[in-house]
């Protein structure tokens, strides 16, 4: 969703609830961020607190239950059927985890903000410190609305179909891993920067030239009748089933997935695969 669009939104008799989701791995904590600021009337969730559960064998973002999630969704102020903006900092890498878990809980008007808190900013759009209140929300979470797979489906997903790796290339290679037990990758997936998403000025791409991108990473166009699509079908993965989200957003943008049949999400993600010794690790770039 467009900043223009979104301040238009604002005025409408139905506003959309607006969730600041801004968070760096690695600090520090994004409310310092919506404390100093943020979009009037938004309501700020923390990542780790209130979109995931506890890290554990699921991994560092395990997806949350649908009773805390439900929870969470209710105290910002979430009806069902309304209409619902997540931003972030800037590139909707974070957002777009917000806005998977409200389509995996079956609440579909859900979108992300364009260039995010940034973009906002920089159009010199208002900002507040005021917290809101909001009255609470009657939402309902029905999980199971999105597409999750476990190691043994995306190791699989690697080999039949296309699987996407969502973090940077030297995480992707193995050069360095800052976080997690075991550097490198997924043998067979294919690495998808989340950060190519976006162009030279932090909005997103449009979906023709993210159609080229990952058309140029062997995913196919499922609604070309000779695209050739994969058996396997197409998913994704990052360090902790967050930035991950965003391609699977991508790929609905870009025309190539739907929201009747979206993009596959490895939630436990790298931090999941690489904490067992038993599976394998690829490194280096992948195999033309």
């Amino acid at each position: 969703m467009s900043t223009t669009d979104l301040a238009a939104s604002l005025s409408e008799a139905e506003p959309p609830v607006l969730l600041d989701v801004r968070w760096r791995l690695g600090g520090p904590p994004g409310r310092d961020d919506y404390v100093r600021g943020h979009l009037p009337g938004a309501v700020f969730l923390d990542l780790d607190a209130d979109l995931a559960a506890p890290p554990g064998p699921g991994g560092r973002h395990p997806l949350p239950p649908a009773e805390d999630l439900q929870r969470v969704l209710r105290a910002a102020g979430i009806r069902d059927g309304a209409p619902v903006v997540a931003y972030d900092a800037d590139n909707g890498s974070i957002a777009a985890r917000a806005w998977w878990l409200l389509r995996w809980a079956g609440h579909d008007r859900v979108r992300v903000l364009d260039g995010g808190y940034a973009a906002w900013v920089a159009e010199g759009r208002p900002v507040t410190t005021e917290v809101p209140v909001p009255a609470a929300g009657d939402v309902t979470v029905r999980p199971g609305h999105m597409p999750v797979a476990d190691a043994e489906e995306a190791a699989e997903l690697a080999r039949a179909g296309v699987l996407l790796d969502a973090r940077a290339p030297e995480r992707y290679r193995g050069d360095v891993e800052p976080i997690d037990p075991r550097a490198g990758h997924v043998p067979g997936a294919r690495n998808a920067p989340f950060a190519a998403h976006t162009g030279e000025d932090g909005r997103w791409r449009a979906p023709s030239e993210l159609a080229e991108h990952f058309a140029g990473l062997g995913v196919p166009d499922e609604k070309a009748p000779d695209s050739g699509e994969a058996p396997g079908g197409v998913g994704a993965y990052c360090g902790s089933g967050v930035t991950a989200t965003s391609v699977v957003l991508a790929l609905e943008v870009a025309g190539l997935t739907s929201a009747d049949a979206p993009a596959v999400l490895y939630a436990g993600s790298w931090s999941n695969w690489s904490a067992d010794p038993e599976r394998p690790v690829a490194t280096g770039e992948a195999p033309a």
